[in-house]
């Protein structure tokens, strides 16, 4: 497949990483040479610098027999035109945008943009990504990372086991024996200041590991509680930051089934004013989230749950801190630098949100179109994890786990069969021409995970 990927910023950087691993033919645009150079000396990909949406630039790219496009530069408006113009003149056949600007969004929700006069396939919104893996993290705010496959059927979830976690030191396989009706797989793991790995049968678990888990979403609170961590419900949150991703939050908070008091706290007048005209429940709080006394105006210290999620990572952080100290249970930070994350530990904030990550995994999403349902980013581009039906043509299909050569980085964790089942596989289970499986697979074992799958991959 050949792709230009049209900016090269942290997103264009990670899909160009995941996209060139797979051994795909892929070009970076971008007008600024250094991040080209970084691309190019980093990874098998090749640059061209200069304005994505130039002609003569995408010309250059090799627009003209490109498969795909993905515009994911800072600018709203030069994406755009640039899957204009590779559509116009170069008849590019998939052309992905990332946009930003809630009235463009407003727009292509609204459905008032034609096709052929916008000629965008998917359009990826970075604040409604990271509004919904916000959400997810509120909903199980004991998990450090959460995501939903198989129609919300199965869950993708990363906890941090403590001291005091009643399955320490015991193998993996005996856990399975232990608990044989919970359709849970432990799918990988990551030490303390170390590496993150696919775990075998005889591993153990220790205090301080981070681990990821896929289960059974009706087995969602008994895996958690298996792992010690106690299941609270949700009834107070506080949000700092009333921008467009705090906004969002509050907003589906108020649409949500169950009762939930939210409380939001803006420093910009301006924007604590739209907020407040927005929302119809939710109290908005002109203020500092820096500032003890306006977290305790908003009864921080009786918070189930305090979200920041301000454009600046640092005053997330020491708002999550501050909130901390000041009574709150659960702190969930968001987070853009990934440098800043081993730091969350040693401050006590208990979750993050990395923009990046989300936005990636959303692209990935749609790029690896056809029979790949789902593709989620974990860690910092180190693993995915990959949710796909199985082909006939797949060295899978008709096989038991135990007989396929599964790269050393990868396992299945679930598996739904025809009639909608999610079940817990093991080394006995059949895959059958049909079946959905989810398969964590380290990043450098993702084509081979790939071949597996004998993934189609569909431009129409």
């Amino acid at each position: 497949m050949k792709v230009i990927i049209c900016g090269a910023g942290q997103v264009g950087w990670q899909i160009a990483r995941h996209l060139s691993g797979e051994r795909n033919d892929v070009t970076v645009v971008d007008n600024n040479p250094e991040l080209v150079h970084r691309a190019t000396d980093t990874l098998d990909v090749q640059g061209i610098t200069g304005f994505a949406s130039y002609p003569d630039v995408l010309e250059r790219a090799g627009a003209q027999d490109a498969d795909m496009l993905i515009a994911a530069t800072h600018s709203d408006e030069v994406n755009m035109v640039t899957c204009q113009v590779a559509h116009s003149i170069f008849t590019v056949p998939r052309k992905i945008a990332r946009l930003r600007a809630q009235s463009y969004l407003s727009a292509v929700r609204a459905d008032l943009y034609r096709r052929d006069h916008l000629p965008i396939d998917v359009v990826i919104s970075p604040e409604r990504e990271v509004a919904e893996a916000a959400l997810r993290r509120l909903r199980a705010p004991e998990a450090f990372d959460v995501e939903e496959f198989m129609d919300g059927q199965a869950q993708f979830i990363g906890l941090s086991l403590d001291a005091d976690c009643p399955v320490l030191d015991t193998p993996l396989r005996q856990l399975s024996e232990l608990f044989s009706t919970l359709r849970a797989v432990v799918v990988g793991v990551r030490r303390p200041g170390g590496r993150l790995f696919a775990p075998e049968p005889r591993d153990q678990l220790k205090a301080g590991d981070q681990i990821y888990v896929l289960c059974n979403s009706e087995d969602l609170t008994r895996t958690r509680e298996i792992f010690g961590k106690t299941v609270r419900r949700q009834e107070r949150v506080v949000i700092i930051g009333g921008g467009n991703v705090g906004l969002a939050v509050a907003q589906a908070l108020e649409a949500a089934p169950e009762r939930i008091r939210a409380k939001m706290i803006e420093r910009s007048r301006k924007s604590a004013e739209r907020a407040a005209e927005a929302l119809v429940r939710t109290i908005v709080l002109s203020g500092d989230g820096l500032d003890i006394e306006i977290l305790r105006e908003a009864g921080i210290e009786r918070a189930d749950a305090v979200l920041t999620v301000t454009d600046d990572d640092k005053t997330n952080m020491l708002a999550a801190v501050r909130a901390k100290a000041a009574g709150c249970d659960k702190t969930i930070a968001l987070i853009n630098d990934p440098t800043l994350v081993p730091l969350l530990g040693t401050l006590g904030i208990d979750a993050y949100v990395n923009p990046r990550q989300t936005t990636v995994s959303s692209i990935l999403r749609h790029v690896r179109h056809g029979r790949v349902r789902n593709v989620y980013s974990v860690g910092d581009a180190e693993a995915e994890v990959i949710e796909a039906q199985v082909l006939s043509t797949s060295p899978m299909a008709g096989r038991l786990i135990r007989e396929i050569e599964f790269p050393e980085g990868a396992l299945v964790g679930a598996i739904q069969k025809e009639d909608g089942r999610v079940n817990r596989p093991d080394g006995s289970t059949r895959i059958e021409e049909g079946d959905v499986v989810a398969i964590f697979a380290l990043s450098p074992d993702v084509p081979e995970v790939e071949r597996l799958l004998q993934v189609q991959v569909d431009f129409f």
